[in-house]
């Protein structure tokens, strides 16, 4: 929408998008029947009109045809890449917050087969730039990720740097000198897109659409103003260039996507289905408050013309939209690769401050709480099996804190380690455990 917006208002329509998807070849199966196009039906107070986006002009399964992707990324008429791959398709080593070279994608990316991972992928495109001379590149991560588009070229460099040297030092050379890794903060809530809501736009537009997109009306993109060549106008669709890009993610990672993860384990524990159900209990909205209140906005820095009062309760209106339908169970997985960025770094700075984490500690629990009471079939988590080897057989609120404590690719020893936060999980996990929504309630507005 942003890149359509920027033609609209400067008459520039050269630009195109590429779209490709990762795990799955639905969405390309989806577009490339309807030439790329679909429709965004906004749902919520305020909501447009139906709105058809033609800036997709070639969708693409990257699992089926990594090879297509490396050519368009190397192609000279390519001047930006961006990702949207969730935290997890990063691959990052939770050890050294670098790449995973013991991924076994990652390997058979770097061992030459064609490349199925994102960090691949690029790569190898920027690889092949480097040979023909295709020009600078820039490539933008759009992911919940802190330092996006640092981190973003961290993993690019450490898999070049992990090629054969004949490989790795003009490659190396080349990035340097060709490609910049601007970083970035992406607000919209979109969730699934379900039959009903494809029925319902089909109702409204007269036709149907498979690839439609339910969102919020809500839209914000912060960008870093660090590109290596030339780009649309995002600026003339309402994109921010900021030089603060870090303040702005921070406040979405450790507000919104914090009280987002709160209310989703707080949902599944209590059989609230969706996050607008979560935050209609009065308990949950409470607790999501303090949380922002108490813990987190004392120990972090806002950017310049953010009202922190005023963002909070708009995040929690937000959540409150039904229309959107985000399932407590879609927003509570993986939780394993949100909840160091959205809750722990609070938590830590809570603790340093001299002050008790008590609602981002009950986050936390809430998310214990899940891991441990779901079949490890059915946890939707990429370490899944680490946390079920981890867990005891008996779960209570004394044995399941302090083994999954233990799982240092969450929990770094020292938070471990700290009494105050482990005494704060036990007890939320116990009333979670064996009080239920009555007790929670209970202990949150009058513990």
């Amino acid at each position: 929408m942003f890149t359509e917006d920027a033609m609209l208002a400067t008459g520039d329509s050269d630009w195109g998008i590429t779209g490709v998807t990762q795990r799955s070849d639905t969405v390309a199966r989806q577009l490339v029947p309807q030439d790329g196009l679909f429709t965004v039906a906004e749902r919520g107070s305020g909501a447009a009109p139906l709105r058809l986006v033609s800036s997709i002009v070639e969708a693409v399964s990257g699992r089926d045809h990594p090879e297509t992707v490396v050519d368009r990324i190397a192609a000279d008429s390519t001047q930006v890449v961006t990702l949207t791959v969730t935290e997890k398709g990063y691959r990052i080593d939770p050890h050294t917050g670098s790449l995973n070279l013991a991924d076994e994608q990652v390997r058979g990316d770097l061992a030459g087969n064609p490349p199925l991972t994102a960090i691949g992928q690029v790569a190898r495109g920027i690889q092949r730039r480097a040979l023909t001379g295709a020009g600078p590149l820039t490539v933008v991560s759009c992911d919940n990720l802190p330092g996006n588009g640092e981190l973003t070229g961290t993993l690019v460099r450490a898999f070049a740097a992990a090629l054969p040297e004949d490989e790795s030092r003009p490659l190396l050379g080349w990035l340097e000198d060709n490609v910049t890794f601007p970083s970035t903060m992406v607000d919209r809530m979109v969730p699934a897109t379900t039959a009903g809501d494809l029925d319902a736009v089909e109702r409204e537009l007269g036709l149907r659409d498979e690839a439609a997109v339910v969102a919020e009306p809500f839209m914000q993109w912060v960008i870093e103003d660090n590109f290596a060549g030339d780009r649309p106008a995002w600026e003339k669709a309402g994109a921010l260039f900021s030089s603060d890009v870090a303040a702005w993610e921070a406040a979405k990672l450790r507000l919104l996507n914090a009280s987002h993860s709160m209310l989703a384990y707080l949902g599944l524990a209590s059989g609230k289905a969706t996050i607008s159900d979560a935050v209609g209990e009065d308990a949950f909205r409470f607790a999501c408050q303090r949380m922002m209140a108490e813990d987190a906005l004392p120990t972090m820095r806002l950017p310049q013309g953010l009202d922190g009062k005023t963002y909070c309760a708009q995040v929690l209106e937000r959540f409150a939209n039904p229309a959107l339908g985000h399932t407590t169970a879609k927003v509570g997985s993986d939780g394993s690769q949100k909840i160091g960025l959205r809750l722990l770094t609070t938590a830590r700075a809570t603790l340093d401050a001299g002050r008790e984490p008590r609602w981002a500690a009950l986050a936390v629990a809430a998310w214990m709480h899940h891991v441990a009471s779901t079949a490890a079939v059915d946890l939707n988590d990429p370490l899944a099996d680490q946390l079920q080897k981890a867990l005891p057989a008996e779960r209570s609120a004394a044995t399941v804190v302090p083994a999954l404590l233990g799982v240092r690719s969450i929990f770094d020893a020292e938070l471990a380690a700290n009494t105050t936060f482990a005494d704060l999980l036990r007890h939320w996990y116990r009333i979670i455990d064996t009080d239920g929504l009555d007790g929670l309630r209970k202990e949150i507005t009058h513990g």
